[in-house]
């Protein structure tokens, strides 16, 4: 069982008033998922920054962590990724 390890970039976009996840973009490393959070913050409310760690070839999710998120998200985010 080897373990991978993802970093994703999620956008938050504001739809009726509400803030909604928007695209999502994979970072190839820790710091790369970091400064793309930040830059994407700027062109919309919010992002985060996420490490995903999960078995390599059964697909099966070890962890979830938020690394940082940067400007606004939805106050439930870090529940909704724990599942």
């Amino acid at each position: 069982m080897a373990n991978k390890t993802t970093f994703i970039v999620q956008a938050f976009e504001r739809k009726r008033g509400r803030l909604v996840p928007g695209a999502k973009d994979v970072a190839p490393t820790q710091n790369g998922a970091l400064k793309r959070a930040e830059a994407l913050a700027t062109r919309v409310p919010g992002s985060a920054a996420i490490s995903v760690v999960a078995d390599d070839e059964t697909g099966e999710v070890a962890s979830i962590s938020i690394i940082q998120t940067v400007g606004e998200v939805p106050d439930d985010f870090a529940e909704s990724i724990q599942g």
